[in-house]
């Protein structure tokens, strides 16, 4: 298994759990400054596992997952979107790719109007970015016009009435035309989407952040979002700066590390520049590691 950091391809990394398969797709890639991304973490101990800029910045990506089920197609995550929707210093501050999550789901032949259900674990840029487009009239619509939008209520409460820390990060162009097109679907607390993919809370990152559990028989993989972005972020305490609860992060990711660790189950982490899927060890005094697995 690799990142799918690699651009538009008819030759994507797939994950097969039990008869689910889930396709990596590349929404685009970006950098962010890691003081940020690392919060109370001393630099001298972030910096060992991650690739630095002139600029102090890491590299992530934007992977985004699709998946058949009971013949309706899920796709989790948009990436930025289009590079048309930030202007010449957005793009320069976030060295944003220059390729969308519209163009990775070209490569492989699926259009964007056969799309279900979009489900999006939060609503900051990076990840509901592609989920609407410019309309060509200044102003903007939603990218999958027969998907129903699956978000957490609370988390639309919260970006819709500006309770956060990152006003900036939460950009009407990027919400506004789901509700106006009416294609929402506020959920509360846990969901099934469709059969083998459900939404659960996994709050901290935002109050009301959700991840993606794919389950197939006894098999598990779970995408934490933010929760945990990157494997570099598996210690408890490792936590961003733009968290809104940081405390209960680092709860939701013990409880998360927990339960995988001690079954059959995995984690997508979609913003890892390196890979995407990786198995939990417990180790001695409440720690984890990570491995990649083919």
């Amino acid at each position: 298994m690799a990142t799918a950091r690699i651009g538009p391809t008819d030759h994507p990394p797939k994950v097969q759990i039990g008869d689910l398969t889930i396709t990596l797709l590349d929404g685009g890639h970006l950098w962010l400054d890691g003081g940020a991304m690392f919060g109370i973490i001393p630099k001298p101990l972030w910096s060992r596992s991650v690739e630095l800029d002139e600029a102090n910045r890491i590299p992530l990506a934007m992977t985004c997952f699709l998946v058949e089920s009971g013949g309706r197609r899920v796709l989790i995550e948009t990436g930025a979107g289009l590079p048309e929707k930030y202007g010449d210093k957005e793009r320069s501050i976030f060295r944003l790719s220059d390729h969308w999550i519209g163009e990775s789901l070209a490569a492989v032949g699926v259009d964007r109007e056969s799309i279900d259900f979009v489900i999006l674990t939060h609503l900051h840029f990076d990840h509901a970015g592609g989920g609407t487009m410019p309309d060509g009239r200044g102003g903007h619509q939603v990218t999958f016009p027969r998907a129903r939008y699956v978000v957490q209520r609370g988390e639309w409460e919260d970006a819709t009435g500006g309770y956060v820390v990152m006003k900036g990060t939460y950009r009407e162009e990027n919400f506004a035309p789901l509700e106006e097109a009416g294609v929402l679907s506020l959920v509360d607390g846990e969901a099934e989407i469709v059969p083998g993919v459900s939404v659960q809370p996994l709050p901290g990152h935002t109050r009301h952040q959700q991840g993606v559990v794919f389950a197939s028989g006894s098999r598990r993989v779970v995408m934490p979002a933010d929760m945990m972005p990157t494997s570099a972020h598996v210690g408890l305490r490792y936590n961003m700066g733009y968290d809104l609860l940081p405390y209960q992060n680092m709860l939701s990711k013990g409880r998360l590390l927990r339960e995988v660790s001690a079954g059959d189950c995995h984690v997508l982490l979609g913003q890892d520049p390196t890979d995407v899927y990786w198995r939990v060890t417990r180790e001695p005094g409440d720690r984890y590691t990570l491995s990649s697995e083919a």
